[in-house]
């Protein structure tokens, strides 16, 4: 019997900004090269490293403790690692810094030499030459956990060669600062309405894979990010979806906590 890989803790974030005919979502696809879910599009995200749950990043946070951030996650502790592995990621891969400074008050990055000093910043931390907790540092700067929402909470089912135990988080996107994606990982950047991602997905214009529908769905009906925002932030108690692959009668099916045939 093949051994079932256990999930690693990950964390994602949809990225919000308001627009003329609504609000959009920020969404990257992810290298055709890569090993989990290549040319998909998803939101900003990636596996929560352990320096995210050190003390020197808990350090770097506003807004939240690790005995809130633990209570909201629904885990004895530890929850705080997933917010920092959330902005951290939202950083890396598409550019964007949700922080503030000791007391609270954003950091506003729209001058030019701030954009650079960033843009240099972060080619480093993606390089490995420099630790994104550092930089922080450096910067005087620590992550403002006060906007990010708890949404939903995914397993990736058993079978693929990697398997992440992923929370998704929706948060707004900082003032003036411009989203890229990484050229490493992702590939390009888009900001989209969830109901035309939906929309072009069904088209086969944008490869998405299954967590990511979802949670557009639930989404695509509310008609602001404020609205996106107050619908996560009522949220009681969110379910844990560990989908089950299987093959009926030559097709395969995606089957839910509660779908015929998930607890054969």
């Amino acid at each position: 019997m093949a051994e079932i890989l256990s999930p690693r803790p990950a964390a994602t974030v949809i990225t919000l900004r308001d627009a003329a005919n609504g609000y959009e979502i920020l969404m990257l696809r992810r290298n055709l090269n890569s090993d989990f879910v290549g040319g998909a599009y998803v939101f900003p995200g990636g596996r929560v490293d352990d320096a995210d749950a050190g003390p020197a990043a808990q350090r770097r946070t506003f807004g939240l403790t690790d005995e809130e951030a633990s209570r909201r996650l629904s885990i004895e502790r530890g929850g705080l690692a997933y917010y920092v592995a959330c902005l951290r990621e939202l950083f890396e891969e598409a550019g964007l810094l949700v922080a503030c400074d000791d007391e609270g008050k954003p950091v506003r990055i729209t001058d030019e030499a701030s954009i650079r000093r960033l843009a240099d910043s972060r080619r480093e931390v993606n390089a490995g030459t420099l630790d994104f907790i550092e930089m922080m540092e450096r910067e005087g700067l620590v992550l403002d956990l006060r906007g990010l929402e708890y949404v939903a909470h995914w397993v990736t089912p058993v079978g693929p060669p990697r398997r992440y135990d992923t929370r998704f988080f929706v948060a707004l996107a900082p003032t003036g600062q411009v989203a890229t994606h990484d050229a490493g990982e992702t590939v390009a950047d888009q900001w989209i309405r969830p109901a035309d991602a939906l929309e072009a997905h069904g088209r086969g214009e944008l490869e998405m894979i299954f967590p990511t529908i979802r949670n557009l769905q639930a989404i695509a009906h509310l008609h602001s990010s404020r609205e996106v925002l107050d619908y996560a932030r009522a949220l009681k108690d969110i379910v844990r979806f560990e989908p089950k692959i299987v093959n009926r009668d030559g097709e395969i099916a995606i089957l839910l906590p509660g779908d015929d045939g998930y607890g054969d």
